[in-house]
């Protein structure tokens, strides 16, 4: 497992019973999580606690007041928390492990890098990739999420760096990409288990997976660098995305792709915690 463990902002204090107990800056909140399946009931306590509902979705019970939203950084790069009515922050702290390796790759190039980021979400891979030299495309299928990228954007210094940002469904803005004959150097896949494109149709990851990555195949340049796929499908295991790129990227390109979960430590045990997997493509 690769452990996301240079956070200095954020905190993974504890997670039992469903429930992980974060800090976020100067903030602790408790977020239910269903794949803590061991020990009791969280007995700490949090400024706030997300209350799942039986009819889906939930709400945030408050014990201090808070602000609508606060900043954390990550070395260089900063984000706007807020919390949401989904019980998300905006920010998937365990994808540091991944911001760390865009850095390293990209500022190994000896060339410009060109990055599509697909399913780019508030833009944790897009500054990461910017702050490191390369040209990012950013794209996400929800209006709001875009912004909250671009106010991320700004708030770490890069907003004058090469990025376009487009609302957009991936397959049918890759399907476009073809047409026109536009290649990337890196592509950069964080697909939901299920999600809803920009008409509010619905998809399910492991319907659509196999012919997405076939069209990154047709986007990625000759002398491409790296693909990288991030997976918390039930199912998808790191072997089994690891055989999916090569089955369809690995059809164009000789390649070898590595995959392993991805994890966070956790305080109080001092074990980590599996947060999905991701799988690595170099060229």
């Amino acid at each position: 497992m690769r452990v996301a463990e240079n956070w200095k902002d954020y905190e993974l204090l504890d997670v039992s019973s469903g429930e992980r107990h974060e800090r976020w800056g100067n903030y602790t909140l408790i977020r239910p999580d269903p794949t803590i399946m061991w020990g009791e009931e969280l007995t700490a306590k949090a400024d706030a606690k997300y209350l799942r509902s039986d009819k889906g979705g939930g709400e945030w019970e408050y014990h201090k007041k808070l602000p609508e939203h606060w900043n954390i950084k990550y070395k260089s790069l900063t984000f706007k928390v807020k919390p949401t009515g989904f019980k998300h922050t905006g920010v998937f702290p365990e994808q540091a492990v991944n911001w760390d390796f865009f850095d390293e790759i990209i500022r190994g190039s000896s060339r410009e890098i060109s990055v599509l980021n697909l399913f780019a979400y508030t833009g944790g891979a897009t500054l990461a990739c910017l702050n490191a030299g390369a040209r990012v495309c950013h794209l996400d299928a929800v209006k709001s999420m875009v912004e909250w990228a671009k106010e991320n954007t700004r708030l770490s210094g890069l907003a004058d760096k090469p990025v376009r940002f487009i609302t957009d469904d991936a397959a049918k803005f890759l399907g476009r990409e073809i047409k026109r004959g536009n290649k990337y150097d890196a592509i950069i896949l964080d697909p939901p288990s299920y999600g809803r494109g920009t008409n509010g149709e619905t998809w399910k990851l492991e319907d659509c997976i196999n012919s997405l990555l076939l069209m990154c195949a047709e986007v990625l340049s000759d002398k491409p660098l790296f693909l990288l796929m991030n997976s918390y499908t039930t199912g998808l295991s790191p072997s089994a995305v690891k055989y999916l790129m090569h089955m369809t990227v690995g059809k164009k390109y000789k390649i070898y792709a590595n995959a392993d979960e991805i994890g966070l430590p956790v305080q109080s045990a001092g074990l980590a915690l599996p947060c999905g997997n991701t799988a690595i493509v170099r060229f």
